[in-house]
C-alpha cells in the first residue's frame, strides 16, 4: 500500500499512515473542473507508476515526495522500488479512439465514508469539514463519461478562393480556402469550440504547407493558402491533440496537377535572355552572310 509519514491524514484510528491526504492534482480545468478543489482527497490503497513514454496516460492525482509503496504489516528489508511523486494514486487513459478509462488502487476513495469524512493533512493546522473526494470524483467522472472535453468536427470544406464548389482536382499555384467547424459538448448541447491553435497541413510525404486556422468565435475555422509548385496526390490534414480534449484526426485526399501546355505564359520573363540569345545569333549570321557575299 501507499505509505506517507509526512503527508498522511490525521486520524484517531489509522496509525500506520496508509490513509493519505493528497492535493497534488493535474493542472487541467477540462479534466477536474474549473472550480478549485480546496480540501485534500483521502486515499487508502495501492499506488501505481506510469510509463513516461506512453502519451495516452495522464497522472491526475499524485503522491507526495515522501510517500513510498510497501506492505505496512511487514518490516522493510530492502528500499521500496516505488517512491515519491513517481507514485500515481489516480490516473486516466484516453485511447486512440478517444475511449476514456480511470485507474486507481483505492475502492475506499469512492465510499460514502470518505465522501463525508472531515480531513486534516499532517503538518497543517487547517481542518476541513468535508474531504475533496466527492468534488474531485464528480468532476473527474464528467470527463470520463465525455460530458466535458469532447470535440467533434463537421462540415469540412475546401475550394478555390472566390468559389464555393469543392473541386476534385487542383492545379499548382492555385489559391485555396480550407474550412472546418469544431464544437465542444457542454453536457447538454454542442457549443462552439474557441481556440487559436488548430492547424491544417497540406501534406504529401511531409507538410508542404502548415497554416494556423483562424476562427470566427462561432466554431468556424478557416485558412487560405497557395498550392505549392509541386504536383502529386496531397492531403488536407488536421491533427489536433490537446490535454483533456478528445483528439481530432481529419484527412481528405486531393490530386494536384501541373500546368497544361496551353496554360503557360506565351513569353516567360525568366527566358528573355534565351530569347535574346536566339535572335542575336540569327542577326549575327545574317550580317556575317551579307558581308561575306558582297565584300570584294
Amino acid at each position: 500500500m501507499v505509505i506517507d509519514h509526512t503527508g498522511y491524514a490525521v486520524s484517531e484510528t489509522e496509525g500506520d499512515h496508509t490513509l493519505i491526504a493528497s492535493d497534488d492534482f493535474i493542472k487541467s480545468d477540462v479534466i477536474i473542473g474549473s472550480k478549485k478543489i480546496e480540501a485534500p482527497v483521502l486515499f487508502q490503497g495501492i499506488g501505481h507508476s506510469l510509463n513516461p513514454v506512453n502519451s495516452l496516460v495522464l497522472k491526475v492525482l499524485s503522491a507526495s515526495p515522501s510517500a513510498y509503496s510497501a506492505n505496512p504489516l511487514s518490516k522493510l528489508s530492502t528500499p521500496p522500488s516505488l517512491t515519491g511523486s513517481a507514485i500515481s494514486l489516480v490516473s486516466v487513459v484516453q485511447a486512440r479512439n478517444n475511449a476514456r478509462i480511470l485507474i486507481t488502487g483505492s475502492l475506499s476513495m469512492f465510499s460514502n465514508r470518505f465522501f463525508r469524512s472531515g480531513v486534516q493533512k499532517s503538518g497543517s493546522s487547517t481542518k476541513y469539514e468535508k474531504s475533496g473526494n466527492e468534488q474531485f470524483l464528480t468532476e473527474l467522472s464528467k470527463w470520463i463519461f465525455h460530458e466535458r472535453g469532447h470535440l467533434k468536427a463537421v462540415n469540412v470544406k475546401h475550394h478555390k478562393v472566390g468559389e464555393t464548389d469543392e473541386s476534385a482536382l487542383y492545379r499548382i499555384n492555385d489559391e485555396l480556402e480550407y474550412s472546418v467547424e469544431i464544437y465542444e459538448w457542454s453536457g447538454t448541447s454542442w457549443e462552439p469550440y474557441v481556440t487559436d491553435d488548430v492547424q491544417v497541413q497540406f501534406y504529401m510525404m511531409s507538410p508542404y504547407v502548415l497554416k494556423t486556422l483562424s476562427n470566427d468565435k462561432k466554431g468556424l475555422y478557416s485558412a487560405s493558402f497557395k498550392v505549392p509548385d509541386v504536383y502529386g496526390v496531397f492531403q488536407f490534414k488536421v491533427e489536433y491533440q490537446k490535454l483533456g480534449y478528445t483528439s481530432l484526426s481529419l484527412s481528405k485526399q486531393i490530386p494536384v496537377r501541373p500546368y497544361r501546355h496551353n496554360e503557360y505564359e506565351r513569353f516567360i520573363p525568366t527566358a528573355y535572355p534565351y530569347y535574346g540569345a536566339a535572335f542575336s545569333t540569327m542577326a549575327g549570321f545574317f550580317i556575317f552572310s551579307f558581308v561575306h557575299l558582297y565584300n570584294k
